[in-house]
């Protein structure tokens, strides 16, 4: 029997989020790595957040984008909105999600926005009503409200 390999064709988009240079102080002095924060999606209604650090940037931004892609979640949009208000929180973060009207556009800010714009979500207004400005925070809240979304009837 052949040996198949199996190629599978990627087709996500990602965007990095954050970058942040952390460290970890040690009886040497400190030892620096980088976190990464990134965001997938096909445009089609599958999304991820990712969190990694790494010893260089592009070796954080690499394992950001495979946890992003383990950590998928299905968006039920339909004409490009989802199907009702929704609010979540998320540490400090609370976001707020309304369907628009086609041609409305996508009214968001920040991480918020980076995140509905890679799950194909075209018409929305977003807003963030919690005190934070942590775009992790602020991703991930989005991720819980897209979560919380009901499917259309």
């Amino acid at each position: 029997m052949a040996n198949f390999r199996r190629t599978i064709k990627d087709d996500f988009e990602e965007q990095v989020l954050d970058l942040r240079r952390v460290t970890r102080v040690v009886a040497g002095g400190k030892r620096f790595r980088f976190r990464a924060t990134v965001a997938v999606g096909d445009s089609k209604g599958r999304v991820g957040v990712g969190i990694a650090k790494g010893l260089d940037v592009a070796q954080a931004v690499q394992k950001a984008k495979a946890d992003a892609k383990k950590h998928l979640i299905r968006v039920p949009i339909k004409n490009g909105t989802i199907p009702h208000d929704v609010t979540a929180k998320f540490s400090a973060a609370r976001v707020l999600l309304r369907p628009a009207k086609p041609g409305h556009g996508l009214l968001a800010g920040g991480a918020v926005r980076s995140v509905l714009f890679l799950s194909g979500i075209t018409d929305i207004t977003a807003k963030c009503l919690g005190g934070t400005k942590n775009k992790l925070t602020n991703a991930m809240a989005t991720i819980e409200a897209l979560k919380d979304l009901k499917p259309f009837n």
